[in-house]
């Protein structure tokens, strides 16, 4: 299993520079699935800022052939409650809760996660949560 942030799925769906290996990680051999709050993360841009109709922007999605995300138990989102106290800085690291769901939830399932959010990488590093970065918006990869 392959746990996808938000930004990964939307970067295929806009063709983005993490585009191609978005893509073949989803076409891989292991499973790749967003969280439930990736879901509602990627409809949100999808219509909000992308302009994408929402009958639109759920098949969009479901298009992809990602995984059934994992429900989110208690456990998980203490963890990511607690992840996010622990590392959280509106300056230098201004993680979102649901980034930090989506760290816990590969950590619980002994899975990587595909980010380019370098403040969720940087969180990861620093917790042993094992990673696929991917590039940014420019183009450029996260080396630590």
């Amino acid at each position: 299993m392959i746990i996808l942030d938000a930004y990964a799925v939307i970067a295929v769906l806009e063709v983005e520079y993490a585009a191609p290996q978005v893509r073949a990680l989803i076409e891989g051999d292991e499973d790749t699935a967003l969280t439930v709050l990736g879901v509602a993360e990627v409809v949100d841009y999808l219509v909000r800022s992308a302009g994408t109709d929402e009958g639109d922007a759920a098949l969009d999605l479901t298009q992809l052939g990602l995984a059934d995300p994992s429900p989110l138990d208690r456990l998980v989102a203490t963890q990511a409650g607690l992840l996010r106290a622990r590392h959280y800085n509106r300056r230098t690291r201004a993680i979102s809760m649901a980034d930090c769901v989506a760290a816990e939830t590969a950590r619980s399932l002994d899975a990587p996660l595909a980010t380019a959010d370098p403040a969720l990488l940087d969180t990861c590093a620093a917790e042993g949560i094992a990673v696929i970065a991917l590039p940014d918006t420019t183009g450029a990869v996260w080396t630590g």
